[in-house]
């Protein structure tokens, strides 16, 4: 077969025999490729290395800020100022001191300011690749021409055949032609931590789910003992790694709901204000009868323009955002991109891995099973204290026997040790190992003291063919001669007579009852009955379909130490002891936080690489699923077309034995389906259905670099109960933005209409210049505004669903609002702007004629100060409130009003600001008309009492 002829990536191949196999890729086990084949294929599939796609350049993030419609129409208004100052200049109309193009400059400065901070949350570049890339092997050892080389990974071809040993990370895909005692671990693929044991003979059905494939190897997993011969199958993107880096590239990013909304913002703001504008200056043209007014009236739409931009909202959204993001930190919620912080409170659905996040990574022994009876084992996680309970209730380890022999077996055939380090209870070593030796721990055997009463003297380790181990121990007591039950531990007396070796063994349970003929019961020895045969067995499917992992466990009195090739024979004729059922059990915090789930109307979905019975057993014991509720296995998934699935996403709330094209096509289900979407990983499996969700969590403890660089948040401490949390801190944020919207665009409403009443009502001049509208945007309006943004939640946030993410910013009475404070703005400006106008224009006034517009500027100011500290709630009025309960407004007032009377009764600053100094009776005037805005806000909230509404 020539190179040009061969599959291109598509053959199941570990469906296919091994002759088979070789045959296909035209390679030999013994010889592997020739040099002119390996040329041929090099040019045919390429090197074996994973291909990035071009994303966008710096220079394209950076220019795509300033596609802004609300920026674009400032950076019109800055040129056309400009433009105006620039023909002042020339025709020496500037008043004496005037600073020319301050406006353009100051809008300009604002522009450029909004477009970077936009870049730098927008421009850290995905790493998600480069840490895919991390994973791949630099050097390998293939058979090539009968000779053993070494290989720089990229240069491996179909075909090849690759020698694999402990220590190892796999650099392609591969079909395995032979194998000894080899173990994989294959977490960061799976997500499941387990090593799994491969075998090169079998051949298994097409469908077989990608954990369970335990024919072949995948590139980017590790080899953890034994050693095989692989043929290469896939390279570079060709690869289960390859295909996770084209789904990732594949992905793209969709704007999070407060960026839509943002951008929804600026175009009514932008089109409401060009509408206002060309009212104002057909108006001012009918009005005038011509256009020799028109400069005053392009003055007017200019600062009208300004007006109605909130310059300072991007500032505090991004503060806001941030200020977010350190109290998630503060519970162990790391953001990584900053709207994730929001678009959390968003979140309608959560899709949680089951290891590590819903359990606690550590196997807990759950059940024993002795003498026909069945304890239950109490305690968590590795810490070896615990009772155990029959019926409910605890009992007496000198009243169960077996219970201490069967316990002695755990500690003695383990090769894990259990240490506590700062306090906590640790494993080194393998976790199932590490929960039998807690269980020891529970019934007062501890492995390092029988480690000298049993010194292991040989043992038969565990291999995938035999599935059990055995180790061989001395006798202590009986070998240094001394018989009497003094010399041996009272736990074991009952196990040997005079037999100076003992052998216990642990494995299969079926596997290891077919090679027992006795039964130990209690402190005695009995032959093994069929009808026990059976019990045993039933209770062993028992436990299995609780989702237990079950291990068998038999002894047997040796009078001499077994041949090291002996396995065969020397494991016959055991001592049944009894069967230990174990799960990786479930975080005790978990079951509240899935409770409080519900309540807030989010459904949590289990998404596990883990077997059905397992899966199913954990999320019903949380309460993520109800008894009868279905389960879809990732086998049934890949049947399903994605219209089929679309139809089924919303009754599943467990999958099981899922791969990664699975997970991506589960959260594309749900999206489709009007769902938003949090998805929970740790492994590179995870990582194209992380990019796809509307918020990626990542594991921050046993997560892959890879699903960390695809994700919006990593969870520092890996536990669901803070993903709700998390949650519940969007939702605060929300409405806390939504709280400083209302108070910054009420305002600015205001602002708009005041300027255009101006030349309507036939006021000299502008009232407000574009400098002093920035200044309220961004000082007035500002400070105030970061203050609310700190409000603390209110008590129901998670006691109700969430708001739709597609909802509109103005949804929920918000836009009305804004509109109606608006309104009353105005008119209690406008009339202070009419009595000022009058007051400074009447006979004898002694101050400048222009203070009128002074005036007008500090009322809408401070009247901002009262907005602020009424809009804190939507319901309570400020005298039901503590004024310490938010410092931050207080302090916020108090400082901006200083600030204020600063740029009135500082001579620079007023210059600079082009404002005029105010007697006490005009201060006093403009304080008199701002306190109107603050009575009318409470008087809004007790005419609703009254009414029996509630405001928004």
């Amino acid at each position: 077969m020539s190179a040009n002829s061969l599959p291109e990536g598509a053959a199941v191949w570990h469906s296919l025999e091994v002759d088979k196999a070789l045959d296909l890729l035209d390679s030999n086990a013994d010889s592997g490729l020739t040099p002119q084949e390996i040329e041929q294929r090099l040019q045919k599939y390429g090197p074996n290395e994973l291909e990035e796609t071009a994303g966008r350049s710096s220079w394209e993030i950076l220019l795509d800020q300033f596609k802004n419609i609300m920026l674009l129409m400032l950076i019109g208004v800055a040129l056309i100022s400009g433009f105006l100052d620039l023909m002042a200049l020339r025709e020496g109309r500037l008043k004496p001191g005037e600073v020319p193009f301050k406006d353009t400059i100051a809008i300009l400065a604002i522009v450029i300011l909004n477009g970077i901070l936009g870049y730098v949350q927008e421009s850290r570049a995905e790493k998600a690749l480069a840490a895919l890339k991390k994973m791949t092997s630099p050097l390998v050892r293939v058979i090539r021409e009968a000779r053993l080389v070494e290989i720089a990974a990229k240069d491996l071809v179909p075909g090849d055949v690759m020698l694999l040993e402990a220590g190892m990370q796999i650099a392609a895909d591969g079909r395995l032609i032979e194998q000894s005692n080899l173990q994989v671990r294959e977490s960061a693929l799976t997500g499941e931590a387990e090593a799994v044991n491969k075998q090169a003979s079998l051949k298994l059905p097409e469908e077989t789910s990608l954990g369970d494939r335990l024919n072949v190897v995948y590139q980017g997993t590790e080899v953890v003992q034994g050693r095989a011969k692989v043929l290469v199958t896939n390279t570079g993107m060709t690869t289960e790694l390859g295909k996770i880096a084209t789904m990732l590239q594949a992905v793209e990013s969709e704007p999070t709901p407060l960026q839509q909304r943002m951008t929804q913002l600026g175009n009514v703001l932008v089109t409401g204000s060009l509408i206002l504008v060309a009212i104002v200056v057909v108006g001012g043209v009918i009005k005038d009868g011509g256009f020799k007014n028109i400069q005053e009236l392009l003055e007017v739409s200019l600062s009208m323009a300004v007006a109605v931009v909130p310059e300072g909202l991007p500032a505090v959204i991004t503060v806001t955002l941030a200020l977010g993001t350190q109290r998630m930190v503060r519970q162990n919620a790391l953001i990584r991109k900053l709207p994730a912080v929001e678009t959390l409170g968003s979140v309608t659905t959560i899709c949680s891995d089951k290891t590590g996040t819903l359990t606690q990574n550590k196997m807990v022994v759950q059940s024993v099973s002795t003498n026909n009876k069945t304890f239950r084992v109490i305690g968590e996680g590795y810490t070896p204290t615990g009772d155990f309970q029959l019926d409910g209730q605890k009992i007496s380890l000198e009243d169960s026997p077996e219970i201490s022999a069967l316990s002695v077996a755990c500690a003695i055939c383990n090769d894990s040790v259990l240490q506590k380090e700062q306090g906590e209870w640790s494993i080194l070593g393998d976790p199932t190992e590490g929960a039998l030796l807690t269980l020891a721990g529970k019934a007062g055997i501890e492995k390092d003291q029988w480690n000298s009463k049993l010194p292991r003297i040989a043992e038969f380790p565990f291999s995938s063919e035999r599935k059990r181990m055995s180790v061989i121990s001395q006798v202590e007591g009986v070998a240094t001669g001394d018989a009497s039950s003094r010399g041996i531990d009272p736990a074991i007396t009952s196990l040997i007579e005079s037999e100076p070796y003992l052998m216990f063994t642990k494995g299969s349970p079926e596997l290891t009852l077919a090679r027992s003929t006795q039964i130990h019961l209690g402190n005695d020895t009995a032959p093994l009955t069929e009808a026990q045969r059976q019990k045993i067995l039933a209770e062993n499917d028992l436990m299995a379909s609780k989702g237990l992992r079950v291990l068998g466990f038999a002894y047997k009195p040796l009078v001499e130490i077994p041949p090291e090739s002996s396995s065969e024979t020397s494991e016959q004729g055991l001592v049944w002891l009894g069967l230990v059922g174990m799960l990786d059990a479930p975080r005790p915090e978990v079951r509240a936080s899935v409770q409080e789930c519900r309540d807030a109307g989010i459904r949590p979905v289990m998404i596990t690489g883990d077997h059905q019975l397992t899966a199913r057993a954990i999320a019903t014991d949380l309460g993520i699923a109800q008894e009868g509720d279905r389960l879809l296995t990732g086998q049934e998934l890949q049947r399903m077309s994605d219209q089929e699935l679309e139809q089924n996403v919303d009754l599943v709330s467990i999958y099981a034995r899922v791969s990664p094209e699975h997970k991506l096509r589960i959260v594309q289900a749900l999206q489709r389906r009007g769902r938003f979407v949090a998805m929970t990983g740790d492994g590179v499996n995870d990582a194209p259905a992380l990019k796809q969700a509307d918020i990626g969590i990542a594991m921050g403890i046993t997560g892959t670099d890879v699903s960390k660089e695809a994700s919006d948040m990593v969870l520092l401490d890996d536990n669901f109960a803070t993903i709700v949390s998390a949650t519940k801190e969007g939702r605060v944020v929300y409405t806390n933005i939504r709280r400083f919207i209302k108070y910054i665009l009420g305002s600015n409403i205001g602002e708009v209409l005041t300027i255009a009443a101006a030349p309507l009502i036939g006021l000299g001049g502008v009232p407000l210049t574009p400098l002093q509208i920035l200044w309220m945007n961004l000082v007035t309006d500002g400070l105030p505004a970061l203050a609310l943004a700190v409000e603390p939640p209110e008590p129901d946030v998670m006691q109700r669903p969430p708001f739709s993410p597609r909802e509109s910013i103005f949804a929920r009475g918000l836009g009305s609002y804004m509109i109606r404070i608006g309104i009353i703005f105005a008119i209690i400006t406008i009339a202070l702007m009419w009595w000022a106008y009058q007051h400074t224009h009447a006979p004898g006034y002694q101050g400048d004629r222009d203070s009128w517009k002074t005036m007008v500027f500090t009322s809408l100011c401070i009247a901002q100060m009262g907005h602020a500290i009424a809009i804190r709630s939507n319901n309570r009025l400020t005298i039901e409130m503590n004024p310490f309960s938010n410092i931050f407004v207080l302090a916020a007032v108090i400082v901006t009003t200083i600030l204020q009377l600063m740029l009135v009764y500082v001579p620079p600053l007023r210059d600079f600001f082009g404002t005029h100094y105010l007697n006490l009776q005009e201060l006093g005037v403009c304080i008199g008309f701002s306190a109107l805005m603050f009575v009318w806000i409470e008087a809004e909230k007790i005419f609703l009492r009254i009414m029996g509404k509630k405001a928004v």
